[in-house]
């Protein structure tokens, strides 16, 4: 156990912090779990997810019990990246933990008063840090009002935001003492390679991704990831139709904010000069379209690609979002195809253990001169289940600070179950006050929204 003070400033949150680890109720058996060529293509990134809960939240020993319960299956959580013999990253499961910290926030702190939609202000105080080699991590934060702040860390080559969403589907089953959901399953078989391998390289997995020993990083990169905003938004129901509607038929919700934020961006060109091009990218899950019968439905891992458009800022400035739209939707549906992602999982193959990255992040094929941003949706994220036995969430939000040189935008589903989204990005300085600027989609998220 780890006892820590924190406090004296004003910008605080919490205090009198408290660290256990909880391990999985049954013990596991110790093996090596090897990630999937699809894992591989992640770098050593951690995403974050948080739930504010009014007065009665969730209590820390209730959490606890039925975190216990929910990594019996779901081990991996509980386990240890670390490398094998050809320095790849793969998973030791030995039933380890999850690190589990409590804490209190500053007397007289006030959940309402917390300014969520600027999350550089307080959000990162409310999510935990994880050790280096831990998959997971959990932290509780009580507030005077009775109401709590539960976040997770969690690390992104093991699983992506479909995997941790089973998760926290079963966490909160268990903490209720409903009967376990359906098993998650591990079997890598569905992403293995061709034998033999294909006599000819996928040219589109070669399109969107790179070895990273062909990168040559912009120097302004790691600058734009230490200088971008973090932000959350809310969009009305009302705006995501508009939007939809003036994208044209048979347009997605997504691609229609997608083509929207992509002008939107090419309006608000970041440094370290006016560029010409815009990346935009989107990331597309392949299990259904790997196995379209649900095979993969509970397949836990990432099954993830990003395929991406390059166009100039004048250009995008110039068009209709209905033809900016058509775009996005060619290059989306191209990529969302099984055949995609079975030669992707073979053309990692023909590379490793040599690590690879996708060029979307880079800025296309130019090789960093586009400014990027990606869009990863978070429409599956489960507020509407996280009951813990207290009740649902009054808000809910992924936090994904990434220290990469390009934007990231995830809209998810608002708590309130009304239809508005709520949109968290990390993105340049200057896009990040185009949104707030502009005079529809992006609205501030004010307290009174997230807390009644």
């Amino acid at each position: 156990m780890v006892k820590e003070e924190q406090g004296g400033g004003h910008d605080e949150v919490t205090m009198a912090v408290t660290t256990t680890t909880v391990a999985p109720a049954l013990p596991t058996q110790e093996h090596r779990l090897p990630l999937s060529n699809l894992d591989l293509l992640l770098p050593p990134l951690d995403v974050s997810v948080f739930f504010c809960y009014h007065h009665p939240a969730p209590s820390a020993a209730a959490l606890k019990e039925a975190l216990a319960k929910a990594l019996v299956p779901y081990y991996p959580l509980a386990g240890e990246v670390v490398a094998n013999g050809d320095g790849e990253p793969e998973l030791l499961c030995r039933g380890r933990g999850v690190d589990f910290t409590e804490a209190s926030a500053a007397a007289g702190e006030e959940m309402r008063e917390l300014r969520i939609g600027m999350v550089d202000e307080r959000v990162e105080k409310l999510v935990p840090a994880k050790k280096a080699a831990s998959v997971m991590s959990v932290q509780v934060t009580k507030f005077k009002c009775g109401g709590a702040v539960v976040g997770c860390n969690f690390d992104h080559r093991v699983c992506d935001a479909y995997s941790f969403n089973m998760f926290l589907v079963a966490w909160a089953a268990a903490a209720r003492g409903c009967s376990p959901a359906p098993a998650p399953s591990f079997d890598r078989s569905f992403l293995a390679p061709s034998i033999p391998a294909p006599p000819s390289p996928d040219a589109l997995a070669d399109k969107l991704f790179v070895p990273v020993s062909c990168v040559l990083a912009p120097p302004a990169a790691t600058e734009a990831a230490s200088a971008a905003a973090n932000r959350i938004f809310r969009v009305t129901a009302a705006d995501v139709a508009a939007l939809q509607a003036s994208a044209g038929p048979g347009r997605t919700k997504l691609e229609a904010f997608t083509a929207h934020l992509w002008q939107l961006h090419a309006r608000a060109a970041p440094p370290p000069r006016q560029r010409r091009s815009c990346c935009m990218g989107v990331v597309v899950d392949g299990r259904g379209r790997l196995f379209p019968d649900g095979a993969m439905r509970a397949y836990f891992g990432n099954v993830l690609t990003i395929p991406y458009g390059v166009m100039g800022s004048e250009e995008l400035r110039g068009m209709s979002l209905a033809d900016v739209a058509d775009d996005v939707h060619r290059w989306v549906v191209e990529a969302a195809t099984g055949e995609h992602f079975r030669g992707l999982v073979d053309w990692v193959e023909a590379r490793r253990p040599k690590p690879a990255a996708a060029r979307a992040y880079l800025g296309g094929t130019g090789g960093g001169d586009a400014a990027a941003c990606i869009v990863s949706s978070g429409m599956g994220f489960p507020v509407g289940e996280a009951d813990f036995g207290t009740g649902l969430p009054a808000f809910a939000s992924y936090h994904f600070p990434w220290p990469a040189g390009a934007g990231y935008v995830m809209p998810m589903p608002s708590a309130r179950g009304d239809g508005d989204w709520v949109v968290y990005v990390h993105v340049s300085p200057e896009l990040a006050k185009a949104m707030e600027e502009e005079p529809t989609v992006f609205r501030a998220l004010e307290s009174s929204y997230v807390f009644g």
